[in-house]
């Protein structure tokens, strides 16, 4: 555990020195004061905006910013969707690879334009190199823009008094593109390629093999003396799909493959990267209400919970196989499914990064962690995608948990609940009831749909295992993650289709419950503090929002989980 704990406290410093140092001036962009950056950046800005016939300086209340909002991002599932659907006529296809299939192609274009970043497909050899950069990095960059700007206008919410007006997502979108993705994606990127991974539009390098391989195929022999490494425009996406908390790998085993993820260097950096944004977020936030403790407290409350469960992983993941520990032949933890390069710690630390964040990303197979190796992370997931969660989207889901908190707080003390000076009402609670509620029916229904029909012919393990792969598939829809325990043949109509609504129902019917709830805020009077007002930057709130969001999550989705990796560990534990 030494290895863990030393790794853990150098990965959260690093995080925490980044986003202290960027979340003010992520505030200062989406306040209209990006400073030298914006002398630079300023004419591509103002361009953008007369192309596209748009005046960032009209104000957009609620309703008009969620219009947008869906407008905008329904156009690029159409988009993505098309790409896939015409690559096989496209340029920049070396591989000559076809058109998608129609339910695959849906799947993934919800995927991507709603954050998720779910893979049911090879990425190297079902997409074209245009395809990956048009449509997929494309959505990596406004799907994460767009997180963060139905943040910036759930806190100008917060932070304006009796108004109607949350900002303009169109100037809120191209400003969280120009000035903070784009930049620090191409940084990235670079430090990447120094490292080994491939940026490139050379078509599959042919290599001969060391050892030709014979053999057979409907009874003929066959012979093979050479491999093909699929190449392409890796870096570039890799570096946006961990920044943005998107997660789509370019290749099929995501960032375990040596070309995605070469060495520890590089993973280090792109595990950085998943938790960076979602932290500056948080100081982003203290930074426009004008109260940097509020900042801090929402990230201690994401810390007190995501370091337990990290630690919960890495101890099981350490201690190894017991049927393999009792044979003298798992000394080094549960390597199965993992890099030798990488380990058990930052295997299990990348675990829980990723589906703490929404990002979905994988560096090892989740299907082969020990039982109470794979719980964490996918109680992480089920926790709404809150604890650090997507870049923007898991800020403003943890807003609403201080919401319900503040609520039950005003409600033991007899007071109308408050939170910065704004009053929570019945409006505000049943909009967060609805942001509450909907992940939590999207993980539960399907799930049960999965394994009680013909679907349930997709798992590769019919016992608890099998049960776990598909709650872990739909928690990770459900909760716009992306990731995979993997045996599970998800790519298949029932899964594809399903999958695919669930996943576009996750993102927009909480976006829209959170911008109503922004305008109804907005439109309120500032009540200044009094005698019962509850603190909401101190050690005690802390603990009260920690408590509510472990309680939400444990009273939904513990019988679940008992049915998967509890009884699974049982099992095992019994057999050994």
């Amino acid at each position: 555990m030494r290895d863990a704990l030393l790794q853990l406290t150098l990965y959260l410093a690093a995080v925490l020195g980044f986003a202290a140092a960027f979340g003010p001036y992520m505030a200062r962009v989406y306040e209209g004061r990006s400073g030298a950056t914006g002398r630079v950046l300023g004419p591509m800005e103002r361009l953008l905006y007369r192309l596209c016939g748009v005046d960032p300086e009209q104000p957009m209340d609620w309703k008009a910013y969620a219009g947008a909002v869906l407008t905008f991002n329904f156009l690029g599932v159409l988009l993505v969707y098309a790409f896939e659907r015409l690559q096989g006529s496209l340029p920049l296809n070396p591989q000559g690879l076809s058109a998608v299939a129609g339910h695959t192609a849906f799947n993934a274009a919800a995927s991507f334009a709603s954050n998720t970043n779910w893979q049911s497909y090879g990425g190297e050899t079902t997409l074209s190199y245009l395809t990956q950069m048009a449509a997929m990095t494309v959505q990596n960059f406004v799907s994460a823009a767009t997180g963060m700007a139905v943040l910036a206008a759930l806190t100008r919410g917060l932070a304006s008094r009796e108004t109607t007006q949350l900002g303009n997502f169109w100037a809120d979108l191209v400003r969280g593109t120009l000035y903070m993705l784009l930049p620090l994606s191409t940084l990235l990127a670079l430090a990447l390629v120094s490292q080994g991974v491939v940026q490139t539009f050379r078509p599959s390098a042919k290599v001969e093999l060391l050892d030709p391989v014979a053999y057979e195929v409907d009874g003929r022999k066959q012979s093979a003396s050479e491999q093909a490494i699929p190449l392409g425009p890796v870096a570039s996406q890799v570096a946006i799909k961990q920044l943005g908390t998107n997660g789509g790998g370019y290749y099929n085993v995501n960032s375990a493959h040596p070309l995605e993820n070469p060495t520890p260097l590089s993973n280090f950096l792109e595990l950085w990267a998943i938790l960076a944004l979602p932290a500056a977020c948080c100081m982003m936030f203290g930074v426009m209400v004008r109260d940097r403790r509020q900042g801090w407290a929402l990230l201690a409350a994401m810390i007190v919970i995501f370091v337990p469960l990290f630690l919960i992983c890495a101890y099981a993941e350490q201690g190894g196989n017991p049927a393999l520990t009792a044979l003298g032949a798992s000394p080094g933890g549960n390597m199965e499914g993992k890099e030798v390069r990488f380990g058990v710690a930052s295997s299990a630390l990348w675990a829980c990064a990723t589906t703490a964040a929404s990002n979905g990303s994988v560096n090892a197979m989740h299907d082969s962690f020990m039982p109470l190796g794979g719980l964490p992370p996918l109680f992480l997931m089920q926790l709404g995608e809150v604890i650090f969660g997507g870049v923007g989207s898991g800020l403003y889901g943890m807003l609403v948990f201080v919401v319900v908190a503040v609520f039950v707080a005003g409600l033991m003390v007899g007071r109308t609940p408050e939170y910065l000076g704004k009053k929570i009402e019945p409006f505000e609670m049943q909009m967060a009831s609805l942001v509450v509620l909907i992940p939590a029916f999207l993980v539960l229904l399907p799930t049960a749909v999965a394994v009680v029909t013909r679907a349930r012919a997709s798992m590769s393990n019919p016992s608890a295992h099998g049960f776990s792969e598909v709650l872990y598939a739909f928690s990770s829809m459900g909760n716009n993650n992306g990731s995979a325990f993997a045996g599970l043949n998800a790519n298949t109509p029932f899964y594809n289709v399903l999958g695919g609504v669930v996943m576009l129902i996750s993102r927009y019917w909480i976006i829209v419950p959170v911008l109503a709830m922004a305008g109804s805020l907005a439109r309120k009077k500032l009540v200044p503090p009094g005698e019962g007002t509850l603190p909401t930057h101190t050690p005690l709130f802390v603990c009260l929002l920690v408590a509510v969001v472990l309680i939400v999550g444990a009273l939904t989705f513990v019988p679940a989980l008992a049915l998967g990796p509890v009884v699974e560990h049982l099992l095992m534990a019994g057999a050994s």
